[in-house]
């Protein structure tokens, strides 16, 4: 069991307020998910060359020495440390940036990566996440949030949602794989690279795949109801925006509320029932399979 909180952000004067309306709902959802969470949040997009969000498992890792040295690679737009994250929005392509991480800095690993998007992880109690990554003072356009309780894989901060799936796309899941075993080796076969043993890392593999092959999103996913198998619903992010999908049987929870302000989707009411204009809004239960999605113009 685990909580999933999205929120799009319509009305571009409330941009400044994305972090303090995602907390609360992130908050609500900490009884489905206590041991670690998760957010990304899309913001600052960085169309000179790319972002790029790393991770730190080392508590004294020397960022001061790490900031010098990208600086002395890379023309820096901006760089900036939150706990154990590091962003870096860089005049550079993303393959530049990602061997140069790969040859020289084994301690760090990638969260996520493109032009907009920001992953940060925590393990623990989600209270502590927001507080720890001030998460109430973020700004941006929409972002993804995810609470989670392990069932099948350990509690690492690796482990952790929200998985990249390519440049500037993101997964949640809230549910279970049956077949992630037998997917994952057939995914590697194609060129499909993990970090860990976690079933929904799975499904973020498989739609960066079916991406890679020509799909588009609604296309990928449509492709996922038909090859993943087991409970799942799972919120998306993207560049411009955010789209939510159950599995066939519509077992695991799901609701979504929309306003002229924002659109919303949580695996309870009570986390949207935290937004401004709540009591106003358009309220419903996804259906199965059906892919609901929201995009900037």
């Amino acid at each position: 069991m685990c909580g999933i909180v999205g929120l799009f952000i319509k009305n571009p004067e409330l941009e400044s307020q994305l972090g303090a309306l995602v907390a609360p709902m992130l908050s609500e959802m900490t009884e489905r998910g206590p041991d670690s969470a998760g957010m990304a949040v899309y913001r600052d997009p960085n169309e000179k060359g790319c972002k790029v969000t790393v991770l730190a498992q080392d508590a004294d890792f020397d960022w001061a020495g790490f900031e010098n040295a990208v600086s002395s690679n890379f023309s820096v737009i901006k760089f900036y440390v939150n706990q154990n994250h590091a962003v870096l929005s860089l005049g550079a392509s993303l393959n530049e940036v990602d061997a140069w991480l790969h040859d020289n800095w084994n301690a760090l690993s990638v969260t996520s990566a493109g032009s907009n998007i920001e992953i940060f992880k925590g393990k623990g109690n989600p209270s502590d996440f927001i507080e720890q990554f001030d998460i109430k003072n973020m700004t941006g356009t929409h972002a993804l949030g995810h609470t989670r309780m392990a069932t099948e894989s350990a509690i690492t901060t690796e482990h952790s949602h929200p998985f990249s799936t390519g440049q500037d796309l993101c997964l949640v899941h809230n549910g279970s794989l049956s077949n992630h075993n037998r997917l994952r080796e057939t995914l590697k076969r194609a060129g499909v690279q993990f970090k860990t043993d976690n079933d929904s890392e799975v499904a973020a593999g498989y739609l960066s795949w079916r991406l890679s092959e020509g799909d588009d999103l609604d296309q990928a996913l449509n492709h996922a109801i038909e090859d993943l198998d087991g409970f799942y619903t799972f919120a998306i992010g993207t560049k411009d925006g955010f789209a939510v999908m159950r599995d066939p049987i519509g077992c695991k929870p799901a609701i979504m509320a929309e306003t002229d302000d924002w659109a919303a989707m949580s695996s309870e009411y009570r986390a949207i029932a935290t937004l401004p204009g709540a009591e106003n809004a358009r309220i419903w239960e996804p259906e199965p399979t059906q892919i609901y999605s929201w995009k900037r113009s």
